[in-house]
Parts: structure tokens; C-alpha cells; sequence
């Protein structure tokens, strides 16, 4: 027995069986090629120091993540309804693009301010902030039909 390491990829291959569609319905089943990306974790962007607050901003990074999504294909053959006999394939083919995330992260402020010397340096109740950092999904899908 042979062992070998993973290979490191950017996405899973899926093939669909979807020949059952044609004892459901009178059509013969389309082809579908695709695949699930696979997210690879960067370096989380840290905390960093912001003047006169207790907390750092980013207190909960985000995390940005890098995939591929991969090339999709779907092919349904056309019977002609007039004979029999096929007109052709109509296909739809999306090219692998580059998809770039992350993750939510937030801020968090303290329930108190930074000493002030407008009060001695003690230090002052406030209300606590947080803020949300939102998550973000980029990538340039492009897709074409095909007539065969």
C-alpha cells in the first residue's frame, strides 16, 4: 500500500449523477461539470493602537481568505419536436475566476475613557462602542451560451 500527500487544490470537483432526471421527466438529462472552491486563510489583519482609546481597534480581525471558483459547464441536449433526431446542444460555460474574502471582524470600545487631564487623569464612564466590520466576497465571474 502506497501513501502519497494530499494535493493542494483550489476547488473539489463535483459531477452531479444526474441520469435519474430521464426516468422523472422526458428530457434526457443535462451534463453539469463544476466544482466547490476552497478557501485558503490569509493572515488576519491584528489589532491595531488607536490614540485615546483603552482597546485597540480591529479587536476582532478579520480574516481574508483566497479561492478559486472553478469553471462550470452545463450541456442539455434539443430534441427536435417536430422528428426525432436532436437540433443540437445548448450550453452555458463559466470561466474559473479568482474569488477574494473575508470574514467579519469588529471593534469593541472600553465602558470607560482614557485618563483625561480635564479630570485629574481618573477616568470617566462612557458608553461602550462597538462596530461591525463587514464581510466581503470579490471575484469577476464571466459567463457565455453555446449553441451547438
Amino acid at each position: 500500500m502506497t501513501i502519497t500527500p494530499a494535493a493542494a487544490g483550489t476547488s473539489v470537483p463535483v459531477d452531479p449523477p444526474l441520469e435519474n432526471l430521464e426516468r422523472v421527466l422526458p428530457i434526457e438529462a443535462p451534463e453539469l461539470r463544476t466544482g466547490v472552491p476552497v478557501p485558503v486563510a490569509g493572515v488576519p489583519d491584528g489589532p491595531r493602537y488607536v490614540t485615546g482609546r483603552l482597546l485597540p481597534g480591529h479587536t476582532l480581525p478579520s480574516v481574508p481568505f483566497t479561492a478559486e471558483l472553478p469553471e462550470t459547464a452545463v450541456e442539455l441536449p434539443l430534441k427536435d419536436p417536430l422528428g426525432e433526431g436532436n437540433l443540437g446542444a445548448l450550453g452555458a460555460v463559466s470561466e474559473a475566476s479568482d474569488l477574494a474574502l473575508s470574514s467579519p471582524g469588529a471593534s469593541l470600545g472600553a465602558p470607560v475613557s482614557a485618563p483625561r487631564s480635564d479630570h485629574r487623569g481618573r477616568l470617566v464612564p462612557v458608553l461602550p462602542q462597538v462596530a461591525l466590520i463587514t464581510p466581503v466576497l470579490q471575484g469577476t465571474p464571466a459567463a457565455a451560451l453555446l449553441m451547438d
